[in-house]
């Protein structure tokens, strides 16, 4: 209620939008990342004429209504991204300005038509949340003057004052970041708001924070100034004295609060959103016939056409570590294109997760640079890959440390809910990381991640199954995937098919032909050890059969012929092993089989010492399979 009239000023004189065509390219993008105030947003949608009814507006909350408790992508026209989690449309923001910024530089030729401003609406809970802070950093050293962020700044959160846990001065810390502030001292003065916000989109080789004092459920006699106007009702008595103060009669109804005159007058943003439109058509049917080239391979990166062939080059044939394998996938697709269609980054790690790259790193002077240093930000980096994909040009990676996945998670999570086809490169991916200790081995992260629906966890067992799994993680931009990858140098697997990768789970190598073999199941860089173990229990006269399974995902969306066929439920003889948690695999090993993974933190040690300790070994292997006859429901 207290930033309404910011607001109305926004969506009715200075954003650039077509609420006729929600999708408009040309159009500036404005997230909520205040998501628990969609009410506000929703108000404005209805009135400017994004298709909205009222009777939307009042069924907010409710099962099938376009308007949820907090926005969503896709579910309702206008809105940009899905938020809610506090801070997390600033830092998808910045993602989306470097974009922004990037398409500008690259393509548009000095006409700016590809230079919307990105507006972000946040308040004091985002402002309070690390991920924004980390995020405004890196766009004040970054000078992303496209980004416009609006501060709700009421001095109130939902267990009180501000000042018992956010006294800090946050517009001296945002010039500390190298962003310009501007000041609205009466958020109930529109020329005042209107001016700041024409002032803002001004281009100043800064970032800028419009910090607006508001009055939080401005003007509730019962509620304004305080916590309870972040949530609840507020009563019927309370409702007939804030339409008295504005003037509406008490017993006022929405037809009442918003007469026909009241919404003509707003829905004159249609008008204006066409003129703008229109006319920013005849700038891009000009500027296509200035730049067939720039505008033939900037479409090329719209359809998201990708040519694959340069991975046909690629070693797959040599012991190495998956993460070597993944990095010349992306050498490959990027150093020798200026359209590369993947961009993005590391969090300081780009030697070793082998991300790095031979183009320019991203910068203010470089906008169009091939390479983004996050630093060390690691949910940041993954919330602003989320704002690279909204933009849509490019298919955005991130790299890291598996372990720390668990600092990206929130940003991970609502990825996946906006299916936004994200890559996630994470490397050193077990107990094998060695000397570094627990603190840098991954145990639990792998389950946690697959866990999350939508997300595909894919853990390639060779350079074959590493190129493979990009093929097809790039063929399909539905949905993101965390990339799984060793440090260590894996053996050579089998010869196999790019097919059977891409289904999640094949059967890797097979002794003998009985209908009830010993069914060996590994992933990643324990498949190895899967077929070792496998081929010393052939040799012992048993029938065996060896199964990769680098995403269960994947496998799991085959139909259940193929996976009866890769998995024949009669053949109960189970072993799993992979060095991570166990019990999500018990799925597939079954009452009657066992894992063998690593339930416990490790220690400082050499990779192979921890491996050995663990027992993810051929040796154990072998002689948990020789158990599994006798032993039901055996844990490893």
């Amino acid at each position: 209620m207290g930033m309404a009239g910011v607001a109305h000023c926004l969506f009715g004189s200075v954003l650039r939008h077509d609420p006729a065509d929600p999708s408009w390219p040309g159009r500036d993008r404005f997230l909520l990342s205040a998501g628990h105030a969609s009410l506000l947003l929703y108000i404005q949608l209805f009135l400017t004429g994004y298709g909205l009814t009222i009777e939307d507006v009042a069924h907010t909350r409710m099962a099938g209504s376009p308007t949820p408790g907090h926005p969503e992508l896709g579910h309702t026209p206008g809105v940009e991204m899905s938020t809610g989690p506090l801070g997390q449309g600033v830092a998808t923001a910045v993602g989306l300005a470097l974009a922004a910024r990037r398409d500008e530089a690259m393509f548009g030729a000095g006409t700016g038509l590809f230079d919307p401003t990105i507006w972000v609406l946040a308040g004091d809970g985002c402002l309070t949340e690390g991920v924004s802070a980390e995020a405004s950093s890196l766009a004040g050293t970054q000078g992303l003057d496209n980004l416009v962020l609006i501060w709700d700044d009421n001095r109130v959160t939902i267990d009180g004052p501000t000042s018992e846990a956010f006294s800090e001065d946050v517009r001296a810390r945002y010039r500390a970041y190298g962003w310009r502030v501007i000041d609205v001292d009466d958020f109930l003065d529109l020329d005042e708001i209107t001016g700041a916000l024409a002032e803002a989109k001004i281009r100043t080789g800064r970032p800028t924070l419009l910090a607006v004092r508001s009055v939080i459920g401005w003007p509730s006699p019962g509620h304004q100034g305080r916590s309870s106007a972040h949530a609840g009702a507020f009563g019927q008595d309370d409702v007939r004295e804030i339409c008295k103060t504005l003037g509406f009669a008490p017993d006022a109804g929405l037809a009442d609060l918003l007469p026909g005159e009241i919404v003509d007058h707003c829905r004159k943003c249609l008008d204006r959103g066409v003129q703008m439109h229109l006319e920013w058509d005849e700038r891009l049917v000009a500027w296509r016939k200035a730049n067939p080239a720039l505008a033939a391979a900037r479409d090329a990166l719209q359809a998201g056409k990708i040519d694959l062939s340069p991975l046909d080059a690629i070693d797959i044939v040599a012991p190495l570590a998956t993460r070597i394998t993944s990095g010349a996938v992306l050498r490959s697709l990027s150093d020798d294109s200026q359209y590369a269609p993947l961009w993005g980054g590391s969090a300081d790690l780009s030697g070793s997760t082998n991300t790095a790259l031979s183009g320019q790193v991203v910068s203010s002077e470089r906008p169009d640079g091939q390479q983004i240093r996050f630093g060390i930000r690691e949910h940041a980096m993954v919330a602003m890959a989320s704002g690279i994909a909204l933009h849509g040009l490019w298919r955005p990676y991130v790299s890291g440390y598996l372990v720390f996945s668990d600092y990206a998670r929130g940003a991970i999570r609502l990825a996946a809910l906006m299916k936004l086809p994200v890559i996630y490169i994470f490397t050193h991916d077990s107990v094998a990381v060695g000397e570094d200790g627990p603190t840098h081995q991954p145990v639990e992260q792998i389950a946690s991640l697959r866990l999350v629906p939508g997300l595909d966890v894919v853990r390639p067992g060779d350079a074959r199954e590493t190129v493979a799994a990009w093929r097809r993680i790039l063929a399909n931009p539905e949905r993101p995937t965390a990339l799984i990858l060793s440090r260590q140098t894996v053996p050579v697997l089998p010869p196999g098919d790019d097919d059977e990768v891409a289904r999640g789970g094949y059967v890797l190598w097979q002794s003998g032909d009985d209908p009830d073999p010993v069914v060996l199941i590994g992933s990643g860089s324990e498949v190895a050890v899967a077929l070792e173990a496998g081929r010393v229990l052939a040799g012992e006269g048993h029938t065996v059969r060896v199964v990769s399974m680098p995403c269960v995902s994947w496998f799991e969306a085959q139909p259940a012929q193929y996976r009866d066929a890769v998995l024949p439920p009669e053949a109960r003889r189970r072993v799993v092993v992979e060095a991570a948690r166990t019990a999500p695999w018990y799925k597939y090993a079954g009452l009657d089989g066992a894992v063998v993974g690593v339930d416990d933190f490790g220690e400082s040690a050499p990779g192979e010492m921890m491996l050995e300790r663990f027992g993810i070994t051929p040796g154990h292997v072998v002689e948990v399979a020789r158990r599994i006859g006798s032993v039901a429901a055996a844990t490893v």
